[in-house]
């Protein structure tokens, strides 16, 4: 634990050269270990020298493994696709996340380390945090309480949904710390207020699975909150990134290597340049090496006026491909696509997502001439069932969408 009260840890201000070198030590155990116990890996690095992999430049030769790929992995070898590099029956958990994607999970202290990221929004040990994230099938809520526990906080885990039971629970046992959407957290304090409920005990919250906005982070100021940062993170590979109370980009985490590629390639952009983030992680369960996220975001220059000198990224700034995050999900063409074939009628489809008032909606476009009201219902049920979020239908004129490739439709601005 921190020897100050501002750093979680003394990695985290150590200086830049030394940090490199003990990240490339570690990265050529982890390369060994990958090579030896991932059926996935020990052919996919089969060429590969650890020894020889001692700075980024090495690094950038090495092959890169997708997150978009994963889901045919994983149907040829169950259920990890042969990435992990610990058996089935030493595991502690297996999650799911939107796809479907199966992910290992570990009962050790902090396995996703997020706990860094709640240090630096404030959580302290004894601050009762409030964790809306979802213990169902993904692991997000589990995600959360780990780290919660690393910086010595108890948790509520309220989950989703049952928003009346959860303004009672807020009032009552006034926790200090909110964990979950920054959109939830809005709607809980701003019903709380509605039915004059006290919800000022919230004073910090790290926020995730969706886009945080100026507008929204202003908003929850507004309504109390002294403290709003967001981390960044996936269900593979823990946090990636996360900010500081100086909110000026966000911090890479300790735990992995980052790297920014163009789109679709392994080759490093410029600095400063936008581009496709790319994760080495040092988890020995699961040693995700040149992971490619899908996810764009771009290296800031210099380090964060907040002290720690660990290089930063702009934060999220979309996608490579055409997933897209609504209300702290993963909707995947693939998903749309599973819909539609439940649906030989409708001749095509287009997902829509929009937000207002920093509020994700998504509306289900399906080409269709006179559809009943029975069958729009008949298609939002499956809609929800098989993205994990709920979404509205409309019928538009055959022949009306545009011959694009297009599938999902991110629609929403981030201003």
């Amino acid at each position: 634990m921190a020897e100050t009260d501002k750093y979680y840890d003394s990695l985290e201000t150590r200086d830049p050269e030394a940090r490199e070198w003990a990240q490339f030590e570690d990265l050529k155990q982890q390369i060994a270990h990958a090579k030896t116990n991932s059926a996935y890996f020990s052919n996919a690095l089969k060429e590969v020298d650890a020894a020889s992999v001692s700075d980024h430049a090495a690094l950038a030769t090495l092959p890169v493994t997708r997150k978009s790929d994963l889901m045919a992995k994983q149907k040829e070898i169950r259920p990890f696709g042969g990435l992990n590099a610990e058996p089935l029956e030493k595991l502690a958990h297996i999650f799911m996340s939107p796809g479907p994607i199966y992910e290992p999970g570990q009962d050790i202290k902090d396995f996703f380390r997020m706990g860094r990221a709640m240090w630096a929004a404030g959580f302290r040990p004894g601050n009762l945090v409030y964790n809306t994230f979802s213990y169902h099938m993904t692991p997000a809520g589990m995600m959360m309480e780990n780290g919660a526990h690393a910086v010595g906080c108890p948790v509520f885990p309220a989950g989703v949904g049952n928003t009346e039971m959860q303004l009672q629970a807020v009032n009552e046992l006034r926790p200090q710390a909110y964990v979950g959407t920054p959109s939830f957290l809005k709607i809980l304090l701003e019903k709380g207020a509605e039915e004059g409920l006290d919800m000022s005990s919230i004073t910090h919250a790290s926020v995730g699975g969706e886009a945080l906005p100026p507008s929204l982070r202003t908003a929850l100021k507004e309504l109390g909150v002294k403290s709003v940062v967001q981390s960044y993170g996936t269900a593979d590979l823990g946090l990636i990134a996360y900010e500081s109370e100086v909110m000026e980009g966000m911090i890479i985490d300790e735990g992995v290597i980052v790297e920014i590629v163009r789109p679709g390639t392994g080759d490093p952009v410029a600095p400063g340049e936008v581009g496709e983030v790319l994760v080495t992680t040092f988890n020995k369960t699961y040693p995700l090496i040149r992971f490619a996220t899908g996810d764009m975001s771009a290296i800031l220059e210099g380090q964060s006026p907040c002290g720690r000198t660990n290089a930063r990224i702009k934060g999220w700034m979309g996608r490579a491909d055409q997933r897209a995050k609504v209300k702290g999900m993963f909707v995947d063409p693939a998903q749309v696509a599973a819909v539609h074939k439940r649906h030989a009628e409708v001749k095509k489809v287009r997902l829509v997502i929009t937000s207002e008032n920093n509020i994700d909606a998504m509306t289900l476009q399906c080409e269709l001439n006179g559809g009943s009201d029975e069958l729009k219902s008949t298609i939002e049920t499956n809609l929800q069932n098989l993205c994990k979020v709920r979404g509205s239908v409309v019928f538009v004129a055959e022949g009306s969408l545009a011959n694009d490739g297009k599938v999902i439709d991110d629609a929403r601005s981030y201003e």
